[in-house]
């Protein structure tokens, strides 16, 4: 249930009946739009009618009910107002929002050596790259698969971090490493595996750091939804949802399904910011350009892409990396699309190798 304030409503008010819905045993969030002031709530709405709220103060417009069963990630939780995600990185705050400049996201699978790190953070940066990823834990199918180096490359990555002033988005797979990864991270990431981790979510919901939400690979969109929902309501209200392939009845030719119809889904659902993996989305270096240029052009917030320095000898997802030459390339294409739609900023000069 929402309650739409009044244009012009003062702030005693809002107050007010935030605390008289308190008393009815709701959970009141103010939200604040572009011209209005939200109040959501959360608990038995069922047990109280729309008129009920309503006589609660003549400052309210309307209230309406949430009908969707992820009720803070709904659209109608903001009342059509997308949200955004603000992440403090080392050379200040970049947002993540449908009414902002396309977010770039670069770096190799999983961080593999200093010097390979770091090098890669410094080609992605000089290209427009604003965050690296990198994974130090990684799940994999094959238990003999490379796991990762663990809690000596969250060092590595907070060197990255410190050489080139990118933001860092790493996976986080268990509940005892959580702490471990916060204190490297920038944003955390809940990988495709991990999505439907109960415990998980619920314990990078009461984080103070955003989360980056993949989506499982045979999830459905409402299953994707209310994973983000126990995110919300453990009170991190900072989720960023991407879209990395789903398994379907066709890996022939490519790694996974990537579900670009998930984008406009996705903004008649959610107000949350959406990003989009074409990397693990096809699996094949060859089309991750392709379909990052028509991720743009479909209203994605961000890209992820993984670039590696010599994608032949990668220890994970070298098919699916791109070189840091291609990556520059790929970016001068990429801006090509996002100036047509208004959502482009000015890159950095690109770097030498």
């Amino acid at each position: 249930m929402i309650i739409v304030m009044k244009v012009g409503s003062p702030e005693s008010e809002i107050t007010r009946i935030s605390e008289e819905c308190k008393n009815l045993r709701l959970t009141p969030e103010k939200i604040v739009g572009a011209s209005k002031v939200v109040i959501g709530l959360v608990g038995d709405t069922a047990a109280y009618s729309k008129e009920q709220i309503q006589e609660i103060s003549p400052w309210i417009e309307r209230v309406l009910r949430v009908e969707k069963p992820f009720k803070r990630a709904s659209l109608e939780f903001r009342h059509g107002e997308p949200s955004a995600v603000v992440v403090q990185t080392p050379e200040g705050p970049v947002t993540f929002s449908q009414q902002d400049p396309v977010i770039i996201i670069a770096g190799p699978c999983s961080v593999e050596n200093e010097e390979m790190i770091i090098q890669t953070a410094l080609r992605v940066k000089a290209a427009g790259a604003k965050f690296l990823r990198g994974g130090a834990y990684k799940p994999r199918t094959s238990p003999y698969s490379f796991q990762g180096h663990g809690e000596s490359a969250l060092d590595l990555l907070a060197k990255a971090r410190e050489a080139s002033g990118l933001g860092i988005i790493t996976e986080v797979m268990d509940t005892a490493d959580l702490n471990k990864v916060a204190e490297v991270a920038d944003v955390v990431q809940v990988g495709a595996r991990n999505m439907q981790n109960f415990s998980l979510l619920k314990k990078v919901g009461a984080l103070d750091k955003p989360v980056l939400l993949k989506r499982g690979m045979s999830a459905t969109i409402d299953e994707w939804l209310m994973a983000a929902e126990y995110i919300l309501a453990a009170g991190n209200p900072n989720v960023i949802l991407c879209e990395r392939g789903i398994r379907t009845f066709d890996r022939k030719y490519a790694r996974n399904t990537l579900d670009l119809a998930v984008i406009p889904v996705l903004r008649s659902l959610t107000h949350l910011p959406i990003t989009i993996d074409p990397s693990h989305g096809t699996g094949k270096s060859e089309y991750v350009p392709t379909m990052a240029m028509a991720a743009i052009a479909a209203g994605a917030d961000s890209l992820m892409i993984e670039v590696h320095p010599n994608p032949a000898k990668a220890l994970s997802d070298g098919p699916q990396s791109l070189t840091p030459e291609r990556f520059e390339r790929l970016m001068q294409e990429l801006s090509v699309v996002g100036k047509a739609i208004g959502r482009w900023q000015q890159q950095p000069t690109m770097a030498l190798a």
